[in-house]
């Protein structure tokens, strides 16, 4: 079976404006990467970190809190208690650790709220002033969702990476 061009390449996103189509096209590209690149990952090697580097299931739990967040900044509201306490959790495998399938569910929804916050930005708020952390760091909605959709390509070509390393791994123990 032919896969299916990737998101930029089979036209603009019904409900996006043309200025958010890039970020509407890395949130969907980033969703379908990750279901393709995990699909056969044992529950086992969804917490190894190969030569110490983060987990795939660290980079799935940053991913959706990540993108998250940065939504919320957008917004123009402040991170509540659960996504502070998400944040933090983030650091250390949480216990017990999420399964593959929850990860994915929760990156689905994440995405699932980010498109149909994206389908409601307009031209006129691109540009409107954002603070971000608790330093009130100066951005804009444009730069935070374009951050947002950066971000989320950055970690998704982790997972892809540490997913081809620890089926290596799984491989080279096995002879």
């Amino acid at each position: 079976m032919v896969p299916p061009p990737e998101p930029w390449l089979r036209g603009p996103i019904p409900g996006l404006i043309p200025a958010l189509q890039p970020v509407g096209h890395a949130l969907v590209a980033a969703l379908e990467e990750v279901r393709r690149t995990t699909e056969a990952l044992a529950s086992s090697q969804l917490w190894i970190r190969p030569s110490g580097a983060a987990s795939i299931g660290f980079h799935l739990l940053h991913l959706s809190g990540s993108t998250d967040r940065l939504f919320t900044y957008a917004r123009g509201a402040a991170l509540s208690e659960e996504q502070r306490s998400a944040l933090a959790a983030e650091r250390e495998l949480p216990v017990p650790p999420p399964t593959l399938a929850e990860l994915l569910r929760t990156w689905q929804r994440t995405v699932d709220a980010s498109m149909g916050q994206l389908a409601g930005t307009t031209d006129a708020m691109l540009g409107e002033s954002r603070t971000v952390g608790r330093d009130r760091l100066p951005s804009t909605v444009r730069g935070l969702l374009f951050h947002a959709a950066e971000h989320a390509q950055r970690h998704t070509g982790q997972i892809v990476t540490t997913v081809r390393i620890v089926r290596l791994e799984v491989v080279a123990c096995e002879r």
